[in-house]
């Protein structure tokens, strides 16, 4: 058996709270940040950060409104995310099972 090569695994979705992230994400169809962050359980800073690299990468997309005056934001996955969070858990289950 080949050795496995660690550097497919996707370095925008392996951290803990990205992870965490596309982990929520895939199960649904669309959240608001606080759902995500009550999710997450992380703070507000430290999640804008995660979600703006995964956005930055194409992995989620943001919709921004109002309610009110009260500002909403909306994160989805993407097609290409689903494709990478999907190639991540290959790539998982590959590692593991060599």
């Amino acid at each position: 058996m080949r050795d496995y090569d660690y550097q497919q695994i996707d370095d925008i979705i392996h951290s803990r709270i990205r992870l965490a992230i596309m982990a929520v994400l895939v199960a649904v169809d669309e959240v608001e940040f606080i759902y995500l962050r009550e999710k997450v359980k992380a703070t507000d800073g430290n999640l804008s950060v995660h979600l703006k690299k995964l956005e930055d990468a194409k992995y989620i997309s943001v919709k921004k409104s109002f309610a009110g005056r009260k500002p909403i934001t909306h994160y989805k996955l993407t097609a290409a995310g689903r494709r990478a969070f999907e190639a991540y858990i290959d790539n998982l289950e590959k590692l593991i099972k060599q």
